[in-house]
């Protein structure tokens, strides 16, 4: 395996003809030829040397020393012949960069590798890759290596990212330094352009489904659609890594020759719409630990879950702009990685106002709210918005920056209780999964709910 360079210190050597990665890996860029040529050129040495050989070759002339001349002129055309073939070395270089694992979310790490490949080196090449310091392996100093020959399969190098917030960083440019065997002669160009590389949120695992209908709808907590005629009593799906063995449903698994599980409930055939209050007045915090973050992680799982589940899934902002589009006939699991996707580059709205104008084309009727800081006033225009009610999980914002909660959450909360919807209250302690557990109304777990 290529072995993997140190954030800082001295460049790390790469292995030659090292082998294939294994495993699946996402091309980032591939490519020989230069964007930009920074310098090619003579070293200091090799300018001494020149200009050493051509004064040798002047007072050889002067002395009438033909064996001084013959020195002379080696001397001066040697750094020369080391220009060409530093030149020559840069035209036949192949560089291409890879990501593994091809998905990366936020808190996870991965490794970018570098293949190098091309003709013989006759000296070494320093290579270094400019990531920035949010997803680096490093604060100050980016991923350096030095690479002395390459083999017939070439050279391969790599070196680890773990980027803590979601986001789109930039990878690179790559830029590369190679000299001949007696670093007389040099070049420094950009091997490989810069590259995007996309961070999604965390994903937590969920279970169950709160109800999204007003409280006077009479539907379980369910919140699942009640059956019909000729409806079958139990759900199931094939079985997935973690889940309970408790719920294996059996007779099916026989069956199907395959295991089964039951489902904790029906999807909802009519959809959900999912809004998320992105307004930056609304939330608190900075980094991975603000409450704008955990408001997408939560939900990028809720709607990983729900689109698992077979369920339609609307995702919107405050104002009712919908968040990222997924291709037309894409449903389910199949529109999971587009929908991350739009909520990997979310970003905060300058509005103030809570503006959603409620269920439209394509938005279900069904609403789960994440919501930040929650005035009054916003309280009206969502339950104006969605008058048959909904569920809304409400941010304590105040407990992500400062150490006391404070009674505006619980306010909004109880407002919205009182016009009929479902409401659960989270704090900066709470986790994901806890806050989805209170929200289905789960025994045995702290927090409010309506």
């Amino acid at each position: 395996m290529a072995p993997t360079a140190p954030p800082a210190g001295p460049p790390a050597p790469a292995e030659p003809g090292a082998p294939e990665a294994t495993g699946s890996s996402a091309p980032l860029a591939t490519g020989g030829a230069p964007r930009r040529e920074r310098r090619a050129g003579l070293t200091v040495r090799g300018r001494c040397l020149l200009a050493g050989g051509a004064a040798m070759v002047v007072s050889a002339i002067v002395l009438d020393e033909r064996d001084l001349v013959r020195i002379g002129a080696f001397v001066l055309l040697l750094p020369l012949l080391a220009l060409v073939v530093a030149l020559r070395s840069r035209r036949s270089l192949q560089v291409g960069r890879t990501l593994e694992p091809a998905r990366l979310e936020a808190g996870s790490g991965g490794t970018v590798l570098l293949r190098i490949a091309g003709g013989a080196l006759l000296g070494a090449l320093r290579i270094a890759d400019h990531v920035p310091d949010a997803a680096g392996p490093a604060d100050r100093y980016p991923p350096r290596f030095t690479v002395h020959r390459l083999g017939r399969r070439g050279a391969r190098v790599g070196y680890p990212v773990r980027p803590a917030v979601r986001g789109a960083y930039r990878i690179g440019p790559l830029r590369g330094r190679g000299t001949d065997a007696l670093g007389l002669a040099e070049f420094r160009h950009d091997l490989l352009p810069a590259d995007r590389l996309l961070v999604l949120p965390r994903v937590t695992p969920l279970t169950g489904r709160p109800a999204l209908t007003s409280t006077a709808a009479g539907r379980g907590a369910e919140g699942g659609s009640r059956p019909g005629p000729g409806t079958p009593d139990v759900l199931i799906r094939p079985y997935r890594q973690g889940d309970e063995l408790r719920r294996v449903h059996w007779r099916s698994s026989a069956r199907r020759d395959e295991l089964m599980v039951r489902l904790d409930d029906r999807p909802d055939p009519s959809g959900v719409t999912l809004l998320i209050d992105r307004r930056d007045n609304a939330h608190r915090g900075h980094g991975p630990a603000s409450s704008l973050e955990w408001a997408v992680a939560f939900t990028a799982s809720v709607a990983v879950h729900l689109l698992q589940r077979g369920e339609a899934v609307a995702l919107v902002d405050e104002s009712g702009e919908t968040v990222g589009d997924v291709p037309p006939g894409v449903t389910g699991a199949d529109a999971v990685p587009p929908r991350l996707e739009s909520l990997a580059v979310l970003r905060p709205s300058a509005s103030t106002g809570f503006t959603a104008p409620g269920p439209g084309p394509g938005h279900p009727e069904g609403v789960l709210a994440v919501l930040g800081g929650t005035a009054p006033q916003d309280v009206t225009a969502l339950v104006s918005a969605w008058p048959r009610g909904g569920h809304a999980v409400v941010l304590d914002v105040d407990t992500w920056s400062a150490a006391t909660r404070s009674p505006a959450a619980s306010v909004a909360a109880a407002a919205l209780r009182r016009a009929g919807w479902h409401a659960t209250v989270v704090t900066s302690d709470m986790t994901v999964q806890r806050a989805w557990a209170d929200a289905c109304g789960s025994p045995g777990t702290a927090g409010a709910t309506g």
